[in-house]
């Protein structure tokens, strides 16, 4: 079965870090493991990814900005990505004047 989301009409909320909407969720697709949202930031702003007990994926579709991963911040633009694995954060924010738009990907650590 094949379900098409049109993420233009989904609602924005307004948070302390940006505009967001879940994209893939179990409630939009049945989605059971696996939850995406996109994140819009502008200047002054910043996201978060907390470290938890589930991998993140942080993938820059828009915009040019810094992530910080272990005390250090890095330059990026479009197309730019990071893996967390479980336990790790990062925080990222649009550069001085500038928006940006995020691709935030969760899925659970696999039992072993």
């Amino acid at each position: 079965m094949l379900t098409f989301i049109d993420t233009n009409k989904l609602p924005r909320q307004k948070t302390a870090e940006g505009e967001v909407t879940e994209v893939l969720n179990r409630d939009l697709c049945g989605a059971k493991n696996v939850v995406a949202a996109l994140r819009w930031l502008k200047s002054g702003e910043k996201f978060k990814a907390e470290a938890s007990d589930k991998h993140q994926l942080l993938y820059l579709m828009e915009g040019k900005g810094s992530i910080r991963l272990d005390n250090k911040n890095y330059d990026v633009s479009k197309g730019a990505g990071v893996y967390l694995g479980p336990s790790e954060s990062a925080t990222i924010q649009p550069e001085a004047g500038a928006s940006l738009k995020l691709l935030h990907l969760v899925v659970p650590k696999i039992p072993v």
